[in-house]
């Protein structure tokens, strides 16, 4: 059975420390908050962070969504340590050690970029019911410096030890050269590099950036409602999540030895994917409302499930089931946030 080397799978993004707290509805109104979207901090959200260390029960916990992505995949591989790299920019600070200290624990090869003179990234996740309402505040996960740090050879010599890459549309706010660098990377030696849609800001606002880089994703992943803006945002004028998808795959692609795979997540609803020419509907598994702590991470968690069985090259039907997996079983817990061993098969 293959089982997958140290370093075979790279990440690159937002390295944020996790504020969680439950809130109830006039909380989200007075900072104009939709209860399951994500955002960037605004100067009018600075508040916010403040109001909800004060005033709520908080819990901490390291997040940044590629970050939390590749994490899960190591929690799924299990050994050997290290099968996950992640690179990302962090400040010389408690909440950076913090960070430090729990991708160690997670058994991530972190090559974070350190500098002085924006605090660590910090993200408020409101939670309300089963839905959770983001807000990132970047910091010095925007301060990324491809120069400084991913251009460094000790640095790109564990890119080129990867197979397959991982990068959420979040990071096409920060570094999208860094972004191509590895795409490019990827594309030009037949490897596999993965992007996530993210949020539907990215969609609307970062499309330039987005379709630099759509031409070197191999696989696509996003959920029903990023799949919708984009699709708006493109003028596909079609509003079915398939057609959606099939239109997505056959968007302009540089290496045309992989055919482009399109995965869309729709929460309880099936997972649609891209299965050579077809389309295929795969089910979640059945959980009971009442077992939801919180959905924040299972987004996250789907890909990192995902990822873990695409690094030992199993086929798209298995990560897919991994992914669903990884999904059901973080939503159990608060935060993205996993037991001791994963149980699956």
């Amino acid at each position: 059975m293959p089982t997958a080397s140290q370093n075979a799978l790279f990440g690159m993004g937002n390295p944020l420390l996790d504020i969680s707290a439950v809130v109830d509805k006039d909380f989200l109104d007075k900072y104009g908050l939709k209860p399951n979207d994500q955002i960037l901090a605004e100067e009018k959200h600075k508040a916010l962070f403040e109001e909800l260390v004060q005033k709520n029960k908080v819990e901490y916990h390291a997040g940044g969504s590629t970050q939390n992505s590749v994490k899960i995949a190591q929690w799924m591989i299990q050994q050997p340590h290290k099968v996950a790299t992640f690179f990302g920019c962090i400040g010389k600070d408690h909440f950076g050690e913090i960070l430090k200290q729990k991708a160690a624990e997670a058994n991530v090869d972190a090559h974070y970029y350190e500098q002085s003179a924006e605090p660590t990234g910090t993200c408020a996740a409101c939670i309300t019911g089963d839905n959770r309402s983001l807000v990132a505040n970047l910091a010095a996960a925007n301060c990324y410096n491809k120069e400084k740090h991913l251009d460094l050879d000790k640095n790109w010599s564990l890119v080129e030890k990867a197979r397959v890459y991982y990068i959420a549309g979040f990071f096409l706010t920060v570094s999208p050269e860094s972004i191509l660098k590895v795409a490019k990377h990827a594309s030009d030696h037949n490897k596999t590099f993965g992007l996530n849609l993210s949020a539907p800001f990215i969609s609307q606002f970062f499309k330039d950036p987005l379709m630099k880089v759509l031409p070197y994703v191999d696989v696509l992943f996003g959920n029903e409602t990023e799949a919708a803006t984009f699709a708006r945002e493109q003028g596909f004028e079609t509003e079915d999540i398939e057609e959606i998808a099939k239109r997505v795959q056959n968007l302009p692609k540089v290496n045309k030895n992989r055919q482009r795979v399109v995965v869309f997540t729709q929460g309880s609803e099936d997972t649609v994917a891209t299965v050579g020419d077809k389309v295929t509907r795969f089910p979640v598994v059945d959980i009971d409302q009442r077992d939801i702590v919180d959905t924040n991470g299972a987004g996250d968690a789907f890909v990192g499930g995902f990822l873990s069985e695409l690094v030992q090259d199993k086929p798209l039907e298995q990560c897919i089931r991994a992914g669903h997996y990884a999904a059901n079983t973080i939503i159990r817990r608060s935060g993205c946030t996993f037991p001791d061993k994963p149980d699956f098969q």
